[in-house]
């Protein structure tokens, strides 16, 4: 049977300005933009223990975990630093709403990105109970 291998993209429709959308994920979350408009995250560029990998869920409908954002959808981004990026979030006044927490797979923190659609930033470590104090 033919089945799923991997994220092949990730597309939303900006409710304004999209190219003013792509820069701020460029300012602030480093997101290399290609010359026609996209970015293209490679695996190699990962340096994670856990080697890459992309975590697929739905929620229930009851869910909170996408609030404050109305979205219907929520993007997880893997991050080298977590504590870095955060320091240079806040220097350029972007909001934290949340994080950063340690979980048995790593840190977490969330953003809101200027169209309210809430951003979930991981440093992924390997899954252990050890890491819940990291």
């Amino acid at each position: 049977m033919a089945k799923i291998t991997g994220i092949g993209g990730v597309f939303f429709l900006s409710k304004g300005d999209n190219a003013a959308l792509a820069a701020w994920y460029q300012k602030h979350l480093g997101l290399s933009l290609e010359s026609w408009g996209g970015a293209v995250l490679r695996w190699p560029d990962d340096k994670a223990e856990d080697e890459g990998m992309t975590v697929w869920n739905v929620a229930a409908k009851d869910s909170q975990w996408f609030s404050p954002s109305r979205s219907s959808f929520m993007i997880n981004y893997r991050v080298d630093n977590l504590d870095e990026l955060l320091a240079q979030l806040r220097a350029n006044g972007v909001e934290i709403v949340q994080g950063p927490e340690s979980h048995e797979n790593g840190k977490f923190a969330w953003i809101m990105d200027p169209e309210e659609n809430k951003v979930e930033l991981w440093e992924p470590m390997i899954w252990d109970d050890k890491n819940k104090s990291a």
